[in-house]
């Protein structure tokens, strides 16, 4: 298989919803005119707590700094794996799991941070660009290294990156953060980018006037019973939108592509509390066991929390694959403080 080093050089921020009339204009060319943009890599995904967007360079030049946005202090840059020549996840959506044992997992174990972001078409990993080094080193040994420069492919060597960048693996409790499936159901979709002029109405409508809360469920309950998620991302001019099944409703069901088998998803949304840009492991928690199990997933990372959606008939079995994931970790804390 081969590792793609992209050229997209990533900004990860998040936008408060009190503030996002400051941002109307440079979101909508970055939505709707990207022709009047640079911008080659836009992801804007919302939910209960923001908008997190993540964007190249250019993109990012058409957001002014404002008391409403936070960035992290961080450039990232794109990973995507290709098979046989194609993006692994190319036209159909299976999603992050695929890419877990030889991608994610080692990362982990050598203490990377990593961001995940899956479209319709492929699946994105971002590592912090100071990173890179160590990814490399780590990876070399499962894939065939290009990286991307002035639209050429240049092969990557791991003799040019220095021996001492690499971080020794050592043995550490892994990172298991508690997990919440709201009741949604999600569709995963793409249109065409040449219809996009026909939904746009509907597409601003959802994104910036609906702003109807989640409801909540009983005090001491799981969490909530549903969630406002939409997601829509803009990359080297293919689109990919997640919504649920009652936002799909509003959008004219013609111009909607999606799987041939139309499934629909279920969420499991990850962390109890924001989780930190400097955690190592966040990802590898959900996409390791379902590697596992054979289950596929769609991962999105955003500002706070992650989120990861699954096959509508396999979310109890992924819920209860959790629940022993964290049950043998509580174990192996337990033995470990007992030694």
């Amino acid at each position: 298989m081969d590792l793609r080093i992209l050229e997209h050089r990533v900004r990860v921020l998040s936008l408060a919803r009190r503030g996002l009339w400051r941002y109307t204009h440079p979101l909508l060319k970055l939505l709707l005119l990207p022709r009047r943009t640079r911008c080659k890599f836009f992801s804007l995904t919302e939910t209960p707590e923001d908008y997190t967007i993540m964007l190249d360079e250019e993109g990012y030049k058409e957001l002014p700094p404002s008391e409403f946005m936070q960035v992290v202090d961080a450039t990232w840059l794109v990973l995507n794996v290709l098979s046989n020549g194609r993006s692994a996840g190319s036209s159909q959506v299976i999603g992050v799991t695929k890419i877990a044992k030889s991608v994610i997992a080692p990362l982990a174990e050598h203490s990377v941070s990593v961001l995940m972001l899956s479209t319709y078409q492929t699946d994105y990993i971002l590592v912090r660009e100071k990173d890179l080094p160590v990814v490399i080193r780590t990876l070399a040994g499962e894939f065939d290294i290009y990286k991307e420069t002035n639209g050429d492919s240049i092969p990557v060597s791991c003799d040019d990156v220095s021996s001492s960048f690499l971080k020794p693996r050592h043995e550490t409790s892994p990172t298991v953060h508690p997990v919440q499936s709201p009741r949604n159901k999600f569709c995963i979709l793409t249109v065409a980018p040449d219809t996009l002029p026909a939904i746009a109405t509907v597409l601003l409508d959802v994104l910036f006037y609906s702003q109807s809360p989640p409801k909540e469920a009983a005090p001491g309950g799981p969490g909530p019973d549903t969630i406002r998620f939409f997601a829509f991302s803009l990359i080297d001019g293919y689109i990919s939108i997640v919504m649920d099944a009652e936002t799909q409703k509003k959008f004219p069901s013609d111009l909607l592509l999606t799987s041939s088998s139309g499934e629909l998803w279920r969420m499991v949304r990850i962390g109890g509390q924001p989780l930190g840009f400097d955690e190592c492991g966040i990802v590898a928690q959900i996409a390791e066991p379902l590697a596992d199990a054979d289950i596929s997933a769609y991962y999105i990372s955003t500002f706070n929390f992650d989120h990861a959606l699954v096959p509508e008939d396999g979310i109890d079995s992924v819920i209860q694959l959790l629940h022993r994931r964290q049950e043998a970790v509580d174990g192996w804390r337990s033995s470990s403080r007992g030694l």
